[in-house]
Formats: structure tokens, C-alpha cells, sequence
């Protein structure tokens, strides 16, 4: 068990690999069809050469990959050495010239392909492992059913291998010898004769040996057309190009890239929805009031921009993560030596509200001092105030931020 389940498994990996540089394989992408035909003759029992019939088939196929394939196939029997002579265990009589039909599915593995690997098109020459199982009819005429019983089924299994030579500047046909074993899984062919007490004591032949009826060699022939796929070809091709490491890398670059943009715009989103909140809450307030408040004056020369800074619960001091946003703050201002920053901290209603009032100053004074003592940007054009617990964010945490607010003047 242990060897077959190592053989499997590299198999699979075979079948792994092939995949991750083929192009994709297509439903009716690699199909055939195949016409066979040659003679049967059965191996144990009987006479090899003297029993010999004719065969005939149909199989049509799928390759699936470079290395396993797989179809269905019909064969028929001519009955061309036991007609109306006398019982012959191997074929029962029929007055028909088609005495056995087999109908079954196969595999293939193609030998070449697995070990010496696929170059892109089918060799000139090629070897093939073929298994597979299938429905067995035979026939019975009157005289024979009296001694055999009805018509007999069974079910039959298949060993065998394709030599296959391969045509044509594109591949499109296939001429192959396809010797194989048949085996009829029943066994006893006089089963049924048996529990026939008429047919014993009328029958004066000899007994019968109990063999099966269709232990038998398979030496054929066959054509084989192979249709086009999608790819334009009769056969599995590679993919038209392989992205090299220096590609790879080139196109994570460009998504990098593409992602910190997006980071960027969505910090200016969040600064914007930030600014509309709370001038949504101001306007709320105002409408409330008694008599309501004026509202800040906005410099119709000015350009306003917001910038978030987040921070952890209950802290005041500015993670590596965040640095990056107050570098931005600081860089525009050293831009435009016009600009001017207000900072505004605050904090989520969690907690008591006199520590969150502490951690709102904190966290304005943080940026503060980040930009005056990192970035060197004069105090006087930076104002920080807390302003306590906020709500602007449905987001929980969010709540817990700085919000720079940069001003240029024309």
C-alpha cells in the first residue's frame, strides 16, 4: 500500500507540473477519435490460433494532459470460427457474424511524456500504458442457449499499450499498434449450464473445463484523427510567454505603488469626511443654540487640507505607523512657507471623560512637538488645542486621532 500510494503521489506531482507551464485545457480542447480493428484470441483454455476472430472498434478520447488520457470504447467480435460447428467453449454459437460486443472506459499514460518530459508537441514516437474496465455481451443461438443459457454478460477489465506514430507537420493523425489482455471477470462460462438439468443430460459432450469465456489477446490497429482545440492546435501547448523574476518584480513595483496611492487618497477621504462631520456637528450645535453661535470664519483666500493622525487606546504618543502622515503635514508646510497648521486632538467616549479630556491635549501636543522638534518647523505657525471626546467616525477607534488642519494663505 505504502508503494502505491508513493506512486501516486508522484503522479500527481508529474500532473502538478506539467499544469503550471501549459496553456489551459479546454473542455473539447485535445479530443480524438480512433477507428481499430485486427484479432482476438483467447489464451487460456482453448486454442490460440485455431479460436482467432476478427475485432473491431471505436474509441474516442480526451488527452488531459501531456501524460494521462482518457476515453470510451465499443469493440465487436466476428464470429468467424465457431459458426454452426460443434460447442466450442470459446464463443458460443450465434447465427450472427457479430458474436461479442465490449463497451468500457480507459485510461492512458503516456510513457515518454512522463519520464522524459513534454517539449511542446507530440514525438514522432511515442508508447502508451492503457488500463480499463467495460460491459461483455455474448450472443447464444437456440441450439447453443440450451447449453449455455441466455445471452451471457459479464464485466471485463483491460491491460494492454499503444504504440503510436505520430503524422503530419501539426500532428492531426495517429497510426498506432495496440496490443492488449482481456480479462472476463465472471470466470465460468458454465455457470449457467450447470443448474440447466435438461441441457446435462441431453448434452453428451465432454466436461468443460471451467474456464472463462473471454481470457483473450487483443492485437490491433488503428487510425486516429486528432480535432482541433482552442489553441489553434491539435494538440496541449506551453503558454506563449513566461514572465521572467525581473517581470514578477517590475509588476510588484507598479502594485505597490498603485497600493500606496490608494493609501494616500483614502487618508485624504477619511481628513475630508473628518472635516465634514465636524462642521456638520457645528452646524447642529448652532441650530440648537439659543442664539447661535457664529460660525468660523473662512478665509475665501485660504486653502484648507486635513490630515489624520490615529492613535492606540489610551495613548498619547505617535506609533511608526502614523509618522508618515505627520511627515506629510511637515512637508507641506516646509512647500508652502505660507501654510499654517491647526492640530485638534481628541479622543473616543471610552473611558472616563476626565482622562479622555487629558489624552485629547496629549495627542495634539504629540504632533506638535513632532513637527517642531523632528521637522523643524517654526511654533509659531502651529496651533494645537484638545477638544475632548468625539463621535465623527462610526468606527469606535478612529475616534481615538489627531486632525491637522493646513492652511495656505495666497
Amino acid at each position: 500500500m505504502k508503494k502505491i500510494i508513493l506512486t501516486l503521489a508522484l503522479l500527481m506531482g508529474v500532473f502538478a507540473a506539467q499544469a503550471q507551464s501549459l496553456e489551459q485545457n479546454k473542455f473539447f480542447d485535445n479530443m480524438s477519435v480512433t477507428l481499430k480493428g485486427g484479432a482476438i484470441m483467447p489464451f487460456q483454455g482453448y486454442a490460440f490460433w485455431p479460436s482467432a476472430r476478427g475485432i473491431f472498434g471505436l474509441e474516442i478520447k480526451k488527452q488531459l494532459t501531456p501524460v494521462f488520457g482518457m476515453g470510451v470504447e465499443g469493440e465487436a467480435t466476428i464470429n468467424t470460427t465457431s459458426w454452426w460447428k460443434e460447442p466450442n467453449y470459446w464463443g458460443p454459437k450465434s447465427p450472427n457474424i457479430i458474436d461479442h460486443t465490449l463497451a468500457g472506459l480507459f485510461g492512458t499514460v503516456n510513457l515518454g511524456n512522463l519520464f522524459a518530459g513534454y517539449a511542446g508537441k507530440p514525438r514522432f514516437f511515442e508508447i502508451e500504458g492503457v488500463i480499463g474496465a467495460g460491459w461483455l455481451h455474448a450472443f447464444h443461438r437456440g441450439e447453443s442457449a440450451d447449453v449455455y443459457g441466455n445471452d451471457y454478460n459479464s464485466w471485463y477489465t483491460k491491460a494492454g499499450a499503444n504504440l503510436n506514430f505520430n503524422f503530419g507537420e501539426n500532428r492531426a493523425w495517429t497510426f498506432s499498434l495496440k496490443p492488449s489482455v482481456v480479462w472476463d471477470m465472471n470466470g465460468d462460462v458454465m455457470i449457467p449450464y450447470r443448474f440447466n438439468s435438461n441441457a446435462r443430460y441431453e448434452w453428451e459432450g465432454e466436461p468443460h473445463n471451467g474456464k472463462s469465456q473471454m481470457n483473450a489477446v487483443e492485437l490491433e490497429a488503428g487510425i486516429t484523427y486528432h480535432f482541433k482545440g482552442s489553441n489553434g492546435e491539435r494538440y496541449i501547448t506551453f503558454c506563449p510567454y513566461k514572465y521572467s523574476q525581473d517581470d514578477i518584480d517590475a509588476l510588484n513595483g507598479q502594485i505597490n505603488g498603485l497600493r500606496g496611492q490608494l493609501n494616500g487618497l483614502q487618508g485624504d477621504l477619511d481628513a475630508a469626511n473628518a472635516r465634514n462631520a465636524q462642521l456638520q456637528r457645528d452646524l447642529d450645535a448652532a441650530r440648537k443654540a439659543n442664539k447661535p453661535e457664529p460660525a468660523k470664519a473662512v478665509d475665501p483666500n485660504a486653502k484648507y487640507m486635513n490630515v489624520l493622525v490615529h492613535f492606540k487606546v489610551n495613548k498619547t504618543n505617535i506609533t511608526a505607523d502614523q509618522q508618515p502622515n505627520v511627515e506629510r503635514v511637515a512637508m507641506y508646510l516646509k512647500n508652502n512657507p505660507t501654510a499654517t497648521v491647526d492640530i485638534k486632538g481628541y479622543a473616543s467616549t471610552e473611558g472616563p471623560h476626565d482622562n479622555n479630556i487629558r489624552l485629547a491635549n496629549g495627542r495634539a501636543e504629540a504632533v506638535k512637538n513632532m513637527l517642531i522638534n523632528k521637522y523643524k518647523i517654526e511654533p509659531s505657525r502651529i496651533t494645537a488645542q484638545g477638544c475632548g471626546e468625539t463621535d465623527m467616525f462610526q468606527e469606535l477607534s478612529w475616534n481615538r486621532v489627531s486632525i491637522c488642519e493646513l492652511i495656505v494663505k495666497n
